[in-house]
């Protein structure tokens, strides 16, 4: 019987945690957006729409990222505190690359690390 891949995505709009679930241990891969605050203070010069577009292009090179990782697994939850995990899905749902994946979004509070990978275990041994 082949194996499902499964993953999941701790995320907020800095930086995504991907924990691919399997029985023996997690494996783990960041990706970081360049939505950093050097690049919030920086605009602090700039008009609102200036500051606006560039937030919407380093956050849309960040969610390409992420999309190009999650392309060959089957499932996969999407966790975190901020509307990030909404809007990558949201724009997930476009692309018909994606379509075959099985998504789920959960909202939940900042975790270390460990409560990461214990939210992804426990989440998948039900599933």
């Amino acid at each position: 019987m082949k194996r499902r891949k499964r993953l999941g995505i701790w995320m907020d709009h800095s930086i995504a945690h991907l924990m691919e679930f399997t029985n023996k241990h997690f494996e783990i891969k960041t990706i970081e957006s360049k939505l950093t605050n050097e690049v919030k203070d920086e605009n602090l010069s700039k008009s609102e729409s200036q500051i606006r577009n560039k937030k919407k292009k380093i956050l849309l090179d960040y969610y390409m990222k992420l999309s190009e990782a999650i392309k060959d697994y089957e499932q996969v939850i999407l966790f975190g505190p901020a509307d990030a995990k909404i809007e990558f899905f949201d724009l997930l749902s476009e692309d018909i690359r994606f379509l075959k994946i099985k998504f789920e979004i959960k909202n939940t509070d900042k975790m270390n690390e460990n409560q990461q990978h214990a939210f992804v275990q426990e989440y998948f041994s039900h599933a």
